[in-house]
């Protein structure tokens, strides 16, 4: 039986030298479920690597992983990522040159409420956030 041992890891050289019965090999199971690393070189497995734990979502934060680190590539190769914008220009420029007059982000939300300008998403109400957003990516999409 294996003693309670305090480690970050475990390394064997042969799947067939980590352990002579099931319990052991169980009980080593659990203890990589609490963090701890196995790696069993002759069966390429390290279950320190994302990808490779045992009894874990493993495969999903690496699918995660890889997918943060590809947009963060294409947002570094200028590409816009997200929803499309669908604002009418018209409704662009008029929020820009307002801004650009002194007109807070409440009073030129208020303005196009009041004006019946429908949102980005075919909403009826203004959002000095959301003004703000739009003014933003307008400024962004000029520089």
């Amino acid at each position: 039986m294996i003693a309670t041992v305090q480690a970050d890891g475990l390394v064997a050289a042969k799947l067939d030298r980590l352990s002579r019965s099931l319990i052991d090999f169980t009980t080593i199971l659990a203890w990589t479920k609490q963090d701890a690393a196995l790696v069993v070189l002759d069966f390429d497995l390290d279950t320190s690597t994302l990808g490779n734990r045992l009894g874990r979502p493993g495969r999903g934060r690496l699918i995660g992983q890889r997918t943060r680190d590809a947009l963060a590539v294409r947002k570094a190769q200028g590409v816009r990522l997200g929803r499309p914008p669908v604002l009418p220009a018209e409704v662009v420029s008029r929020i820009v040159s307002a801004h650009k007059s002194g007109a807070s982000w409440s009073s030129i939300g208020r303005a196009l409420d009041t004006d019946g300008v429908p949102t980005a998403q075919g909403g009826a109400r203004w959002y000095p956030a959301t003004v703000r957003a739009v003014y933003l990516a307008a400024a962004g999409e000029a520089a």
